[in-house]
């Protein structure tokens, strides 16, 4: 079944080169307030392909779903590494490019090449004792974060069981921040500043660059660490899959691994919760709700608004047709998962309310490089929003949900600000002593005064003081 006809000029466009297109900018504000209908004017205009302006630098978006399809299942056409990047090669991709930052850390999203396939069934591996439920570790790890959900209504609830609070800065934020410091063995609440930083990061501002030298120390540090002494976490076990990892190399991947459990995870739950507040009476979800139809919510919910809207770029192995243009090697592709999903041609073909057939979704990708910690964030995700409607007996948008306000950044698409007017289901649980380490061996985690000394804790316990 074809989804898109050829334009009658196509045969033009299609000779003309990238460079001499004069793509316009994607990342302005129109795609920060209405990226639908920033969407809508490209697909009109070009097709399921278009030109667009990165911060700078030309290329490739693609709208439609089957052609997002045939570039994430079809790596040896459209490969990943930034070596495969013609005008990087060239030196057209000036140093200061905002979203270098984020591309140059070669981990397994990034790479291409002979190694990825190594490393890929290492990740795998490694993630393995975390993802299937049957495992110990999963079930510590869906403990820890039910534990860390606890942690976090109490203290935005301090002031009593009735309130209002920014459930995205004060839950959904910091709750997979925790769970990352949780896998990945962090001493105490070291991960803090980590994670923090992952944010300036994937938000590609000004701060980005020095954040992620900050971040990549860290990492090594943790790095070099769990090279001396392993554990039971997920660096031990990556390197004990793939034990040629130097230092740099397993803070790469570490890098990736804060990356999908920090902000994806975070705006996933803020999403699933405004989707629950706003509709959840169809079919009694919002009374009966259960971990299975969390996840069903989940699926619904990244369809319409995935969190993460356009993935890491992908390159033309060779001068390829795709939509309306011909894509001439060594060309970035960056495939959007939110235009594919606003696709008339696909989303016209789905049942509305059909929660089973919203697992078409793109939202971890496709095909054999599929995100490997998929089922790890929405193992995550699911474990919150669970909580979430466990604890608050009563919950409700504090705006309206069409004046919710959104942030864009040049990856992921999510809430600011989710506030909303709370009851608790119970009187609020005491703030209890922070438990010994989650990972055998390691250092203590600092009391609790301690860790309401960290970098999250000092600002969440803000939050509070200012919302008084």
């Amino acid at each position: 079944m074809e989804f898109h006809s050829v334009d009658e000029d196509s045969a033009e466009r299609a000779g003309t080169r990238l460079e001499g297109l004069a793509p316009e900018p994607l990342l302005t504000r129109d795609y920060e307030t209405r990226p639908g209908l920033v969407y809508e004017r490209l697909r009109e205009r070009h097709g399921p392909v278009a030109p667009v302006d990165l911060l700078g630098v030309p290329a490739w978006l693609v709208l439609g779903y089957r052609e997002s399809l045939q570039v994430l299942q079809d790596d040896a056409c459209w490969p990943k590494g930034l070596e495969n990047w013609r005008a990087r090669t060239e030196g057209r991709v000036p140093a200061d490019w905002p979203l270098g930052p984020s591309l140059e850390v070669n981990h397994v999203l990034i790479q291409g090449g002979p190694g990825y396939r190594t490393l890929r069934g290492a990740w795998d591996t490694a993630l393995r004792p975390f993802q299937d439920p049957r495992n110990p570790q999963a079930k510590r790890l869906k403990a820890a974060v039910t534990g860390y959900a606890d942690e976090l209504i109490s203290l935005l609830a301090q002031g009593g069981g009735t309130g209002t609070a920014d459930l995205s800065a004060q839950f959904s934020r910091p709750l997979p921040l925790m769970a990352a410091s949780h896998l990945l063995g962090f001493p105490g609440s070291q991960g803090d500043d980590a994670l923090m930083d992952m944010w300036r990061v994937l938000d590609a501002g000004p701060d980005a660059e020095p954040a992620l030298a900050r971040l990549l120390v860290t990492l090594g540090e943790l790095a070099a660490a769990k090279i001396e002494k392993p554990g039971d976490d997920f660096p031990s076990h990556l390197l004990a899959a793939h034990p040629d990892l130097s230092v740099d190399a397993l803070a790469r991947e570490l890098f990736m691994l804060l990356g999908m459990t920090s902000d994806h995870v975070g705006i996933l739950i803020s999403n699933t919760v405004v989707e629950v507040i706003a509709g959840g009476n169809e079919g009694g979800v919002r009374t009966t709700l259960s971990a299975g139809m969390v996840r069903e919510t989940m699926n619904r919910v990244v369809m319409r608004k995935p969190p993460l809207v356009n993935f890491v770029p992908r390159f033309a192995a060779a001068d390829t047709r795709l939509g309306n243009y011909t894509i001439h090697a060594g060309d970035p592709v960056w495939v959007s998962s939110a235009a594919a999903h606003a696709d008339p041609l696909f989303a016209g073909r789905m049942a509305p309310g059909a929660g089973i057939s919203s697992r078409a979704h793109l939202s971890w990708g496709a095909g054999s490089r599929q995100c490997p910690a998929r089922e790890l964030a929405s193992t995550i995700a699911a474990a919150g929003v669970s909580r979430v409607f466990e604890r608050f007996g009563h919950l409700e948008l504090a705006l309206p949900v069409d004046q919710l306000p959104w942030r864009s950044s040049p990856f992921m698409r999510g809430l600011r600000s989710l506030p909303v007017r709370y009851e608790l289901s119970g009187p609020p649980l005491p703030l209890a002593p922070a438990p010994a380490a989650d990972v055998p061996d390691a250092p203590a985690v600092p009391d609790q005064a301690a860790k309401r000394r960290s970098s999250l804790w000092r600002y969440l316990t803000g939050l509070i003081r200012s919302g008084s």
